[in-house]
């Protein structure tokens, strides 16, 4: 009995030891939170009642949110009730602006990558340009919500932009005309040669993975016996279309990705749900550093479970995940909660996707008789309207097929993918 109560009292005084422990470490922090905030709130006072002139207090405010946020890391991000309405995104996916996707990189604005077939990607903006002015504003020290802020505008407006382009070592001024920005997801969907079929998936929307499906079962009917998923230049976009899209190729079931943050809430999961994936088709991905966040995602994801081959050059690296939290004024702030982690486990942010198969970008110059039938079809073009005929329907070549040849990633594909088919002896 004493012996019990010997016991009882020693872990008695354990529970009390290590709940007193912890309330000092928590009154501890509290306390340093509690400093630091009174040295927010004296230079604050300092500020208004010694500054040159009065300042309104909540611009203060607003100065030191953005600062502190802009502190963490380059995609969390203040945005006053002004910059928040401006820079919600008509639910068509239309808006007037350049079309680039752009992070804060060493303290500069950065072209994650131009989108195709918009102002920007038509202007000659390439992946990892830094944006050094905008309308001869220097971009120094400007959070990404001003600089995107700046850059949008009213379609037909133009706007002056000066970029560093540090693999040329040189600054250069562009003029662009802001137009409407509509996304085509899936910019092509055909059969190359021998049953290799070509898609190439510009952004991840909101429809892109039905899109997906309708181009795939359209390609079995045309014979494809493997596939070529071209991802360069693909910012991302929603995490549920990567997933989706992954999944077209994966297993049902499987891991695609997962987040990890400080809290329980924030480590999810998930996972491919489509029915009837192709699983077995022989396939490659096509990656450059323009390739961000969502292809990523699919692209590591494939490479994980040995589906596909990953070609090209390393990834850009956005792996985290932004959750934006709204405030009593209008206001919101952009907050980096957690980041995301492929199926075996390796990290996406600040990394990137390392190819199995390293590939330059670059064309391949094509002798005259290796030109494809396109440019063939114009010289015949040019011959016959001298003699006012017409060129014989059959002799014209589908419209896209003629610039592949001259790819150099593209046609390192299509020879892997004959070597895996010759390998596996398909037909």
């Amino acid at each position: 009995m004493r012996k019990n109560l010997v016991i009882f009292i020693a872990l008695a005084l354990g529970v009390f030891l290590f709940v007193s422990v912890a309330l000092s470490g928590m009154d501890k922090v509290k306390d340093d939170l509690f400093k630091q905030v009174s040295l927010f709130s004296d230079a604050l006072a300092i500020i208004r009642s010694e500054y040159v002139a009065e300042i309104n207090p909540r611009d203060l405010i607003y100065g030191a949110l953005k600062g502190m946020l802009s502190s963490l890391d380059p995609h969390s991000q203040f945005m006053d009730p002004d910059t928040y309405n401006e820079l919600k995104i008509d639910k068509e996916g239309k808006f007037g602006g350049l079309g680039i996707e752009i992070t804060i990189a060493d303290g500069l604005p950065t072209v994650v990558t131009p989108i195709e077939d918009t102002p920007a990607w038509k202007a000659g903006l390439k992946v990892n340009d830094k944006i050094v002015k905008i309308n001869k504003e220097l971009t120094r020290d400007m959070t990404l919500t001003e600089v995107v802020k700046r850059l949008r505008g009213k379609p037909g407006e133009a706007v002056d932009i000066i970029v560093l382009r540090e693999s040329e070592k040189r600054l250069i001024e562009f003029k662009i005309v802001r137009d409407i920005i509509k996304i085509k997801y899936i910019k092509e969907a055909k059969i190359l040669e021998d049953g290799i079929a070509y898609i190439r998936l510009i952004e991840f929307g909101e429809n892109t993975a039905k899109d997906l499906r309708v181009a795939l079962e359209n390609l079995k009917k045309s014979g494809m016996n493997s596939i070529i998923l071209d991802l360069r230049n693909n910012p991302g976009g929603l995490l549920d279309s990567a997933v989706r899209v992954a999944g077209s190729f994966i297993e049902k079931g499987k891991l695609i990705v997962y987040t990890q943050g400080r809290k329980e809430s924030q480590a999810l999961k998930f996972f491919s749900e489509e029915n009837h994936p192709i699983a077995e088709l022989p396939m490659v991905v096509l990656i450059n550093e323009g390739s961000a966040s969502g292809s990523e995602i699919v692209a590591a994801s494939l490479q994980d479970y040995k589906r596909a081959i990953v070609v090209g050059v390393k990834s850009f690296g956005k792996g985290s995940v932004q959750t934006v939290v709204l405030l009593n004024d209008g206001s919101a702030i952009s907050l980096t909660t957690s980041t995301y982690f492929t199926p075996l486990g390796r990290q996406i942010n600040n990394k990137g996707v390392l190819p199995d198969i390293l590939v330059e970008d670059g064309r391949i110059e094509l002798k005259d008789k290796e030109k494809p039938l396109e440019d063939k079809s114009q010289e015949v073009f040019k011959e016959l309207e001298s003699k006012e005929k017409e060129l014989p329907p059959k002799e014209i070549a589908p419209i896209g097929q003629q610039d592949y040849k001259s790819d150099n990633q593209l046609m390192r594909a299509v020879d892997i993918l004959k070597a895996v088919k010759f390998y596996k002896g398909i037909k």
